[in-house]
């Protein structure tokens, strides 16, 4: 007994001071990181004006008080904040996060809570204001050219050369005598080929003749158009996928399967066409329920990102999340130069294993990938509790929720939490595989279970 109490305290022991020594080592390191995010903002302008004879836009500025002259404007008050686009046949009112350019650095913070203190000294007299921020003006006027970092390959810019202004979608199965319609929707950094090299060939014969599979390519990732006038708004990214896949071919009733950061893409269309999804199958869903009287955007940013060197997924996501420029950095080095290091990975592994995953990682723009990861997981947070409610009141149709049990990038209770939303949801989670293994050498087992969730669907 006594053994055991003592293995129990020294596991207590070591946690705690695992803990404190994570925190402490994740201050000096976001220290140093806050202070190269700010020298590489300078590097960046200079590199730019060199290259391209202007300076690029970036949200390091503070957002200045005063209304700037254009088509576009950004109004925003209590950590809400839109866009007003001004068009010649209407208003529009975009949803932005205030994530995009309120991240404040460790030693903002502290400056924060010194000039609160001295405020507390002088009455003040609070305000209702409205702010506007240049950089997304730039970015909605189109100012913003390609960028010099990004890839130039045909792949990352094979939509340059179509006509069209629509996503890329890959299609299976019959054109004209599909009995069900199968929509697949990628998570953040990836394609259509997460899909496509993993699910669709491990069909079964019956399915592939009778249902018409379409894995979409989300606006700014593989194979579709990279707008740099784009801020990638919940709004954008919906009304293409609309237009892509549901208008281009036809779509009347179909099933979802949706994976992370896509999983909050389908619920805004299941409540958009709430008479349409015949099944609904999530992949990792990233929900968290935000406290009352929490900032939501700031609050979801801080669950996903929260400033830790561990666990690594922590540590890359807080990096992606908190740092434009370095995380600006990263894709030109990384994308820009994905040929590169497919041809070093077919060498090293003597073409015995198949590059479609880093493909999926890297065709995606910074700009792309920037601001869909602040307007569409920071962004929504406040949006997600009534599309819950909507599927749960006004969909009939059956939820299934897939998790994997060692998911370090979105926990496994965001699957739980949406069960809470939606009662009669399935929650299945999948023992010892992760964000990315949940399909990925699971496909097989994957596909079957996916068969039997849309045969279900014709017998209700």
């Amino acid at each position: 007994m006594d053994v055991k109490l003592n293995t129990i305290r020294l596991v207590l022991v070591l946690s705690l001071a695992g803990e404190i020594l994570n925190n402490a080592v994740s201050f000096a390191v976001f220290c140093v990181l806050d202070f190269v995010d700010f020298i590489l903002c300078f590097v960046y302008k200079i590199i730019d004006f060199w290259i391209e004879s202007q300076w690029k836009p970036c949200y390091c500025s503070s957002a200045k008080q005063h209304i700037i002259e254009g088509d576009n404007i950004l109004v925003s008050e209590e950590c809400e904040s839109k866009i007003v686009c001004l068009t010649s046949t209407n208003l529009q009112l975009e949803d932005i996060s205030d994530t995009l350019y309120s991240r404040p650095s460790i030693v903002a913070q502290l400056s924060k809570f010194i000039i609160n203190d001295l405020n507390k000294t002088k009455k003040t007299t609070v305000t209702s204001t409205f702010t506007i921020d240049s950089t997304i003006v730039e970015v909605l006027r189109g100012n913003v050219v390609p960028r010099w970092s990004d890839c130039d390959c045909k792949i990352c810019n094979s939509w340059t050369s179509s006509s069209k202004d629509t996503l890329f979608v890959k299609a299976e199965g019959p054109k004209d005598k599909a009995r069900e319609d199968v929509l697949f929707i990628h998570g953040f950094i990836s394609s259509s080929v997460f899909w496509t090299e993993t699910l669709f060939p491990n069909f079964s014969t019956t399915v592939k003749s009778t249902y018409r599979l379409l894995a979409v390519d989300i606006l700014g990732f593989g194979r579709s158009p990279k707008p740099t006038d784009s801020l990638y708004t919940l709004r954008e990214h919906v009304e293409m996928i609309e237009k892509s896949v549901l208008e281009a071919y036809q779509v009347k009733s179909f099933h979802i399967v949706a994976h992370s950061l896509g999983c909050i893409l389908a619920l805004a269309i299941a409540v958009k066409q709430p008479g349409s999804i015949k099944s609904l199958t999530l992949l990792a869903p990233p929900y968290f329920p935000v406290p009352k009287g929490e900032p939501a955007t700031q609050y979801i940013m801080r669950r996903i990102a929260p400033r830790r060197v561990w666990p690594v997924m922590a540590f890359g996501a807080s990096v992606a999340c908190w740092y434009e420029h370095i995380s600006r950095t990263i894709c030109l080095v990384v994308c820009k130069n994905h040929r590169l290091w497919e041809f070093i990975t077919k060498c090293i592994t003597r073409n015995r294993i198949r590059t479609y995953l880093l493909e999926s990682f890297c065709c995606h723009t910074h700009n792309a990938a920037w601001h869909t990861l602040h307007n569409i997981i920071c962004g929504t947070a406040g949006k997600l509790d009534s599309y819950l409610d909507t599927v749960c009141n006004r969909l009939k149709c059956e939820v299934t929720i897939f998790h994997g049990g060692d998911d370090e990038v979105i926990p496994v209770e965001c699957s739980y939490n949406v069960q809470k939303r939606i009662p009669r949801a399935q929650v299945k989670v999948i023992e010892n595989k992760d964000h990315i293994s949940i399909v990925v050498g699971r496909q097989k087992a994957f596909a079957k279970e996916l068969e039997k969730i849309w045969k279900r669907s014709k017998c209700d």
